[in-house]
């Protein structure tokens, strides 16, 4: 199961210039089963439709892009999100104490916005790094491979799309089917998954340490 993890609508991402239908368009056009909507700082679509819902046959699982101090990072399975900003360490507590998943979102571009280094002092509190983003220069990618690689964190893929020719650009495969939030969750940190870039043909496992075998 083919799943981009990470994009944002124009509802509650005022940068984004999709909506929600287009971008679950342009899933389905390019092949994935699903689609994460990460927006900036809101899971407000959970409130408007659920945490995970499908539509046109594309499972949508709503998580958030929450900045932190140190950086962005995607969390999962969190009904009320903090509605100040937090340290990294603070924000990932929360999310594991209430069950949830946290991904570590570009953590190496060049826009202030990534953990960076930081990953070291938290890495224990992730689920995984997103260490192939769409969005992202191909250096800052192999920067975030090597720290999951380090960490012994799992390697996720996402096209940070904001437009509709982003979207599985790069996505993750799940070994399971995933049918709502909570099985989500679960394979994220089951560790259940490896990045995938999409190819004119469909979609190529560029994670060395293939664990989907």
């Amino acid at each position: 199961m083919i799943i981009d993890t990470h994009l944002h609508e124009n509802k509650y991402s005022d940068d984004s210039l999709m909506t929600l239908k287009e971008a679950v368009k342009a899933a389905k056009n390019v092949g994935l089963d699903g689609i994460c909507v990460t927006d900036h700082e809101s899971n407000d679509l959970r409130k408007d439709i659920g945490p995970s819902f499908e539509m046109d046959g594309i499972l949508v699982i709503v998580g958030a892009e929450i900045l932190t101090y140190e950086g962005d990072i995607l969390v999962f399975g969190v009904e009320n999100l903090p509605k100040e900003k937090l340290h990294a360490r603070e924000l990932l507590e929360i999310v594991n104490k209430a069950g949830g998943a946290a991904i570590a979102a570009h953590p190496y571009r060049n826009n202030n916005r990534g953990l960076e280094d930081h990953i070291r002092e938290v890495h224990s509190l992730l689920s995984g790094v997103e260490a192939f983003n769409g969005s992202t220069t191909p250096h800052a990618n192999l920067k975030a491979y090597a720290a999951a690689m380090e960490f012994n964190l799992g390697c996720f893929g996402a096209g940070d799309s904001h437009v509709t020719k982003k979207v599985g650009s790069y996505a993750t495969e799940f070994k399971r089917d995933i049918k709502n939030e909570s099985d989500f969750v679960k394979e994220v940190k089951e560790g259940n998954f490896c990045p995938v870039i999409r190819k004119k043909d469909g979609f190529e496992r560029i994670n060395i340490y293939d664990t989907l075998k």
